[in-house]
C-alpha cells in the first residue's frame, strides 16, 4: 500500500534513518531494503524514524523500503530451545550454517526454533477446566533433563472448550481453545525488552552451589541473585564463567557470549556438548542454551543478545526452574551501546558511554530474582555478568556502575592469575552481600559454624595483608612467632583451599560438605598451632611437619566421597600437636 513503508534517507553502520515513519511505533521490528534486513525502531521524530539494524548494512541505499512487521523485537519460546545455539536475536546457528555456510549472510531472515518438528505432548487439562495466565496445560520431554511445561501466556485466561488428545504435534497446531477466543499453541512469543510477569518476588534464601570453594564458602552467590566477575585481560573471566556454567546446581544454564572473541566461543561450542553433568551423568547440553554473538558479528545484535538471553531465562523460570544466566561480557555489550550512541550523535557521558548506561545495566540486573511464578511455583533467575575493564582498571564506568547493582563482586586479580593461582578471585577486593541472608541455610544444610569459620579465615587473610607490608620493609624474621604463624596459615589457605584446579577430577568440583571439612581441618590446625607457639614451639617445626603438606594436598588426595578420610587427618593433627606441646612443656 502506498505510503505504508518508510524510505531510507541516511545510513551510518547499523543506524539507518528513514522518512515516512510517523505511523511506526517505538521498539517495532522492521525489515530494511531488498534483503529484508532485521531492524528495530529506536526513535521517531515526526516523520523521521531511526532504526538499528541487526545485520550488516552493506548494500543498503537511499530510498530503500523500511517495512513494519507489526510487532516488537520478540523471541519465540517453546520446545527446541534447550541444547540449541542461537545468535543475538535467537536465530539458530545450525540453520544459518545450512543456509549460508561458515559466514552469516545478510537477509537470511528471522529464523527461529524449528516449527515443523513434531513433539509428543502430554495434556494436563480437559474440556471445562478454567485456565488462567501461567497455568500448565501440557508437557513435552524436551531433553532427558528438561520437561518443557506448556503454559498459558500472560494476560490470557478462559474455560477450555476444545483440547487435543495426547500425541505428536507440530508447533503451529492449535492444542487448546478457550471460550475467550484464545488459541493455545506449543509456543508463545514475548518482546525481549519487557520483563515477564510474576506473582510475587520472594526474599533470597538459597545459595547457588558452584563447587568452587572461594565462591561457595567465601563469596557465595544466591539463587535469584546477581554477581559480577570483573577482571583484566588474561585473568580468567571466561574460564570462571565456564566453571560456573558446568558445575552450578541451576536447573538450566543460559550462556550468552556477548561480543567475546570467536575462538573463546568456539571453545564453548566444542567443549559443552562433550561435558557430562555431574548430578545426572548426562551430557551438559541437555540443560544448556548457548547464545553466541562474537565480536565480529553485527554490533546492534550484540546489544540485543543479553535481552534475548534473559527473556529465555525468564520463560524457563516461569515453568518452575532455577535458571543461571552467564553474560560474557557486559563490557562488550556496553561498548555496543557506546558505538550505536555515537552513530546516533547522542551527547556522550563518562569515557564516551551514553548517559543511560547505568539505567540499562540496572534494567538488566533487576530481571534477576527469586520469585513465585504465575502458576504458584518457586523459581529463580540468577545473573552472573563478566566485566572486562580496559587495562584492568576497576574505576572505569562499566565496572563502577555494575558494582552499584550487583550484590556479589568477584574481583579477578592479575597478579594472582600470572602466578597461576586460579580462580584468580582477590579475597580482599571481593565481597558478597548474601552472607547474612544465607547464614541460616548454611546452618541447616552444612554446619552450624560454617559462616563463623569463614569469618575466622577471612580475618587471617586480612591480617596477612597488613603483615606483608611490614615484611616488605624489615623482613619476616623480625616478626614474633604468633604473626609468622598467621603468614603460614594464610599460605595454607591460599594454596590448599582458595586455589582450585579446573582440570583435576577431584578438584574441579567440590561438594559443600567437603568444602566445610577442608576449612575445619585448616581451622583446627591453626588453633592447635597457636597453642603450640604459646609454649615455645618454633614456627620452623610446625611448618616442616608432614601434616602441613598433607593439608595442602588434601584437595587432591581426599576424594569427594571422602567417608572417614577427614576424621583420620584431624586425628593425626590432634595427636601430633598433643605430643609436640607435651614435649615442649616438659622442657
Amino acid at each position: 500500500m502506498e505510503g505504508s513503508a518508510g524510505r531510507v534517507v541516511y545510513v551510518n553502520g547499523p543506524v539507518v534513518k528513514a522518512k515516512n515513519m510517523k505511523n511506526f511505533k517505538m521498539r517495532e521490528m522492521v525489515t530494511v531494503g531488498e534483503k529484508k534486513l532485521i531492524g528495530e525502531v529506536i526513535s521517531i521524530d515526526e516523520d523521521l524514524g531511526t532504526v538499528q539494524v541487526y545485520e550488516e548494512t552493506t548494500g543498503i541505499k537511499i530510498d530503500d523500503e523500511v517495512v513494519s512487521t507489526k510487532k516488537p523485537l520478540s523471541v519465540t519460546l517453546g520446545p527446541g530451545i534447550v541444547g540449541n545455539i542461537f545468535d543475538g536475536i535467537q536465530r539458530p546457528l545450525n540453520i544459518i550454517f545450512d543456509k549460508s555456510g561458515n559466514f552469516i549472510k545478510e537477509g537470511i531472515g528471522l529464523a527461529t526454533i524449528d516449527k515443523t518438528r513434531k513433539w509428543y505432548v502430554e495434556f494436563k487439562v480437559k474440556v471445562g477446566d478454567v485456565l488462567k495466565e501461567g497455568d500448565i496445560f501440557g508437557t513435552v520431554d524436551e531433553t532427558p533433563l528438561v520437561k518443557h511445561h506448556l503454559m498459558v501466556p500472560p494476560y490470557i485466561q478462559g474455560k477450555v472448550v476444545e483440547v487435543k488428545q495426547d500425541g505428536e504435534y507440530e508447533m503451529e497446531t492449535v492444542l487448546v481453545k478457550l471460550d475467550s477466543g484464545a488459541e493455545l499453541k506449543m509456543y508463545q512469543e514475548w518482546p525481549v525488552r519487557i520483563p515477564r510477569p510474576v506473582k510475587e518476588r520472594l526474599p533470597i534464601q538459597k545459595p547457588l552451589i558452584t563447587g568452587q570453594r572461594v565462591i561457595d564458602t567465601f563469596f557465595p552467590i544466591a539463587k535469584g541473585g546477581t554477581a559480577a566477575i570483573p577482571g583484566g585481560f588474561g585473568t580468567g573471566k571466561t574460564m570462571t564463567q565456564h566453571q560456573l556454567a558446568k558445575w552450578s546446581d541451576a536447573d538450566i544454564i543460559v550462556y550468552i557470549g556477548c561480543g567475546e572473541r570467536g575462538n573463546e566461543m568456539t571453545e564453548v561450542l566444542e567443549d559443552f556438548p562433550k561435558l557430562i553433568d555431574p548430578t545426572s551423568n548426562l551430557p551438559l547440553m541437555n540443560r544448556t542454551i548457548l547464545i553466541a554473538n562474537t565480536s565480529n558479528m553485527p554490533v546492534a545484535a550484540r546489544e540485543a543478545s543479553i535481552y534475548t538471553g534473559i527473556t529465555i531465562a525468564e520463560y524457563f523460570r516461569d515453568m518452575g526452574y532455577n535458571v543461571a544466566v552467564m553474560a560474557d561480557s557486559t563490557s562488550r555489550w556496553a561498548e555496543a551501546l557506546r558505538e550505536i550512541s555515537g552513530r546516533l550523535e547522542e551527547m556522550p557521558a563518562e569515557e564516551g558511554y551514553p548517559a543511560y548506561l547505568p539505567s540499562r545495566l540496572a534494567e538488566f540486573y533487576e530481571r534477576a530474582g527469586y520469585v513465585k511464578t504465575l502458576n504458584g511455583k518457586e523459581a529463580s533467575v540468577t545473573i552472573i555478568g563478566a566485566v572486562s575493564p580496559a587495562g584492568g582498571d576497576f574505576s572505569e564506568p562499566v565496572t563502577q556502575n555494575t558494582k552499584r547493582f550487583v550484590s556479589a563482586f568477584l574481583g579477578l586479580d592479575r597478579k594472582l592469575a600470572y602466578s597461576r593461582h586460579y580462580p584468580a578471585i582477590n579475597w580482599l577486593s571481593s565481597y558478597s552481600g548474601y552472607i547474612t541472608q544465607l547464614e541460616e541455610w548454611y546452618k541447616q544444610n552444612v554446619a552450624d559454624d560454617m559462616i563463623f569459620l569463614r569469618g575466622e579465615m577471612m580475618k587471617v587473610l586480612q591480617e596477612e595483608s597488613k603483615l606483608l607490608e611490614t615484611v616488605k620493609l624489615v623482613g619476616e624474621d623480625v616478626l614474633p612467632d604468633q604473626q609468622r604463624l598467621i603468614l603460614e596459615i594464610a599460605r595454607l589457605l591460599k594454596v590448599g583451599y582458595l586455589q582450585q584446579n579446573a582440570y583435576h577430577k577431584e578438584d574441579t568440583f567440590v561438594p559443600l560438605d567437603k568444602q566445610y571439612m577442608m576449612l575445619k581441618v585448616v581451622d583446627n590446625f591453626y588453633r592447635l598451632a597457636r597453642e603450640a607457639v604459646k609454649v615455645g614451639v618454633p614456627i620452623s617445626v610446625i611448618k616442616s611437619s608432614e601434616l602441613f603438606y598433607r593439608i595442602i594436598k588434601m584437595k587432591y588426595e581426599i576424594p569427594n566421597d571422602y567417608k572417614n578420610s577427614f576424621d583420620l587427618l584431624m586425628s593425626d593433627i590432634n595427636e601430633y600437636f598433643s605430643n609436640l606441646i607435651r614435649e615442649y612443656e616438659g622442657d
